[in-house]
């Protein structure tokens, strides 16, 4: 039997990757609207160690130019975590997580130049230390 015959056609594989994106850009935008707060940022701290993680592989691979996106995305998302601080609440440990945002943000643009792992399996280092600290809070009214 001519094995060719069991191929898919030409571009069926880049429509299913497709839509497999928009299906998990979907999803991702239902569990945001149905998240609570606390949630919410659980589902940052995810985001932002996923991409991590994804940028070491690249990085492993010699994929240079999918690192770059990747360790972007983490920045924004580390902003993100940031800007969600209400300093008015707790107002030391508020401040101490909006430094430890900074310097993880300023260790990601020194990995991304320097292409180095191990600067971004220190911050991955902080990221799980904060969403298990984070884990471990009981979530108001939930």
């Amino acid at each position: 039997m001519n094995t060719r015959s069991r191929q898919l056609p030409p571009g069926v594989d880049m429509n299913a990757v497709a839509a497999l994106r928009q299906y998990q850009r979907v999803d991702t935008q239902v569990q945001v609207a149905e998240a609570s707060p606390h949630r919410l940022i659980q589902m940052l701290l995810e985001g932002a160690m996923a991409r991590l993680f994804k940028a070491r592989g690249a990085m492993e691979h010699g994929q240079i130019e999918l690192k770059g996106p990747l360790i972007s995305s983490a920045i924004s998302i580390i902003g993100g975590l940031r800007e969600a601080l209400d300093l008015s609440q707790g107002r030391e440990v508020a401040e101490n997580l909006a430094s430890l945002y900074d310097y993880m943000s300023m260790r990601l643009v020194q990995a991304n130049v320097h292409n180095s792992i191990e600067t971004i399996d220190e911050v991955l280092g902080l990221l799980r230390n904060i969403k298990t600290a984070w884990d471990a809070i009981e979530p108001d009214g939930e």
